[in-house]
């Protein structure tokens, strides 16, 4: 398979075996953490009686995008590609979403830099 680089502004040979395939444990941690926030069932009972699904979901959208970006981030997998820390990165996200909602509420410990960042997508990869 072919492709264009642009950065060296000519077409490059790509090679399928240069891929890393997620591991299933991470593949089932997104999921799981995906039907949670789906279920508005995150952390329970950390979000009880927080409705941050339904029409809040449309109109509100980028604590979703923090919340998902938050749960990836702190994700952490052995060599082996097991899962280490599920439920911090759950509880981490919770923790964002329950203080998106409820301003009184203080994130313990406070969110560190690197938690909250936003990843962009691979630019030569997007498109494919």
């Amino acid at each position: 398979m072919r492709f264009f680089d642009k950065k060296k502004k000519e077409e490059t040979e790509y090679n399928r075996n240069d891929r890393i395939k997620l591991s299933n444990y991470v593949s089932g941690a997104v999921r799981q953490f995906s039907i949670s926030f789906a279920r508005g069932d995150l952390a329970y009972p950390l979000l009880k009686d927080i409705d941050y699904t339904g029409d809040v979901l449309k109109e509100e959208s980028s604590f979703a995008e923090q919340a998902f970006a938050i749960f990836m981030n702190n994700l952490e997998i052995d060599s082996t590609g097991n899962v280490l820390n599920y439920k911090h990165c759950e509880k981490r996200a919770a923790q964002y979403i329950r203080s998106y909602f409820d301003r009184e509420y203080i994130v313990e410990p406070a969110f560190e830099t690197w938690e909250t960042e936003l990843h962009p997508v691979s630019k030569e990869y997007y498109m494919k």
